[in-house]
């Protein structure tokens, strides 16, 4: 397979070895769901894995389907407001980001991913869903939030969308409950001063419950869309929507949504013998309507 031209770049620095380790990690973390998760350690405090400290075992993602984060966590908004991350629960789904706003290269590249498939779709922050963007660094301030946000609002271009997005700043202990609620793995490394984590979001039903997880620095606007409309219990979107669910399923390994092929065979041939049966109605239809050239019954 060959090596996309970001991860070649992400590679010829510390912090690219990091982010490349991440993703990789994060594409196999629902494949380890039998395992035991690696619980987050602070200041690069993990164990050995066999031995070996091994950064692929304690980076990514633990799929916690079903597992509602804590509506009582408290944390601070970009305005210094202290804020329980439930006042974002209850009405609409909830797209969750997990990275720190001093991050040098993949928490950037993650966000603007973000913002630019949000963008592509016509769904509106505020209105089918919310955006909630945590920083794991209890260190970071509201005033590094509120930055992050003006950048993301910049590159959304939906002014009127503001009150859609939250970027959220707290103490280590609510984030340790959040990222270990949805299942994310993570560590400081004290050698370069910099959090080593996976890269993706995380899909929250409007209870709070973890309900899709979407890896990577890029995210289709397709594939988000799609899980909007699942983690709403369909409650948002269109009919075309629930056509594209039936052609498109879910995939916990890849953390994407693939195309099913006999699905798309079966409706393929249910839209031919629709067009068939509309083809041969509307043909007789026309042939009653047709003059009688002899003038008889």
């Amino acid at each position: 397979m060959r090596t996309p031209a970001i991860l070649r770049n992400l590679r010829t620095s510390t912090c690219g070895l990091l982010a490349a380790a991440a993703l990789a990690s994060a594409a196999s973390g629902a494949a380890a769901q039998s395992l035991e998760p690696m619980p987050y350690a602070p200041a690069a405090a993990q164990g050995l894995q066999n031995g070996m400290a091994s950064p692929f075992q304690r980076l990514g993602f633990d799929q916690r389907v079903g597992q509602k984060v804590p509506a009582d966590l408290l944390f601070r908004d970009e305005t210094g407001r202290q804020v329980r991350i439930g006042d974002y629960f209850g009405k609409r789904p909830v797209l969750l980001s997990l990275v720190y706003f001093r991050c040098p290269m993949l928490c950037p590249l993650t966000l603007n991913g973000l913002t630019r498939s949000l963008k592509g779709m016509s769904f509106d922050a505020g209105r089918e869903f919310e955006v909630v963007v945590v920083s794991i660094d209890p260190r970071e301030t509201p005033a590094m939030a509120a930055a992050a946000k003006r950048q993301a609002l910049a590159g959304y271009n939906r002014p009127d969308t503001a009150a859609g997005w939250h970027f959220l700043t707290g103490a280590a202990e609510p984030i340790r409950r959040l990222t270990a609620t949805v299942g994310f793995r993570y560590f400081y490394d004290q050698r370069v001063q910099q959090f080593a984590h996976a890269a993706g979001i995380v899909l929250l039903t409007p209870a709070g419950a973890a309900s899709r997880y979407l890896y990577g620095i890029e995210f289709p606007p397709r594939n988000v869309r799609l899980g909007l409309v699942e983690a709403a219990s369909n409650r948002i979107g269109s009919p075309v929507d629930q056509v594209l669910l039936y052609c498109f399923h879910y995939d916990p390994v890849q953390g994407k949504y693939s195309a099913v092929t006999l699905n798309i065979v079966r409706l393929s041939a249910l839209l031919t013998v629709a067009g068939l049966g509309l083809m041969i109605v509307l043909l007789k239809r026309r042939e009653y309507r047709r003059p009688n050239p002899l003038g008889t019954a």
